[in-house]
């Protein structure tokens, strides 16, 4: 159906493209506001032109759906879609941190086929294809298998009160990055309680599971992608095991946050 080696040519060029103007490595760069607290860059932009232009070329049946590119509702009527954020974690993007990567993922009624994030000042490429396995610079990734809820390791820089029970580990600003350290098993238990959008989650959700983890929305709800309005409330991405006991920790903040449902 498509060239599984052009794309991950194309993702890895894109995440080069954005190399090239990232801060860490002393180059200069122009950013604002899309809106208050939600920061844009030159290299979003650039990273996006490109991506949708080789992406459209190799696969002209997909339809279109990314962060920085207008929605069109022609999408719907397509049953693949491309879902793409160009650099997602621009913050620690234009502060110079590795924090961040490029999002792409393949949709097909709904569900991923394919996901891929490139972090490059990282070093690192992750891969995921559904029913097929996820890797990670080509090592086969297998999820965290924890047990006990209790003592799980979470990417945060800090902990809710009722949540002390849990432990601290490095946070990228990429909450794809996040979701891949579960799939890694670097972290065992990723959780949101927002509305999120379908291009920040698409390809990292595919490879946590295509890795073993357990998958879905805050009230542990099942995910879907390329619907009309692109959201979610929440993301919460475990080893299987915990994954009931986070959804019982989350559920009344998880309510009272999203609201009426």
């Amino acid at each position: 159906m498509i060239d599984q080696q052009r794309l991950e040519q194309i993702v890895r060029e894109a995440g080069q493209i954005a190399l090239g103007q990232w801060p860490g490595a002393g180059h200069q760069l122009k950013s604002w506001e899309k809106e208050p607290g939600s920061p844009v860059c030159e290299a979003d932009l650039a990273v996006d032109a490109f991506l949708r232009r080789e992406l459209e070329a190799l696969l002209p049946a997909a339809g279109w759906l990314s962060e920085e590119t207008a929605d069109h509702p022609e999408r719907l009527g397509r049953g693949l879609c491309w879902l793409v954020d160009p650099i997602d974690g621009t913050r620690d993007f234009i502060r110079g941190r590795k924090g961040w990567a490029v999002s792409v993922a393949l949709v097909s009624n709904a569900r991923p086929l394919i996901g891929i994030l490139a972090a490059p000042a990282r070093g690192e490429e992750w891969f995921g294809i559904a029913g097929q396995g996820s890797w990670l610079n080509g090592e086969r990734l297998h999820a965290s298998t924890r047990e006990i809820f209790s003592g799980s390791r979470v990417p945060a820089d800090s902990l809710p009160r009722e949540d002390q029970d849990l432990t601290m580990v490095d946070k990228p600003n990429s909450i794809a990055l996040r979701v891949a350290m579960v799939a890694a098993g670097e972290a065992d238990l990723v959780a949101t309680l927002r509305w999120g959008f379908e291009w920040d989650i698409a390809a990292a959700a595919l490879i946590a599971r295509e890795a073993g983890a357990a998958v879905s929305d805050a009230f542990g709800g099942a995910l879907a992608y390329n619907k009309p309005d692109p959201r979610a409330f929440g993301l919460l991405v475990s080893a299987p095991a915990i994954h009931r006991a986070a959804v019982e920790r989350l559920a009344e903040r998880a309510a009272l946050l999203a609201g009426p449902r």
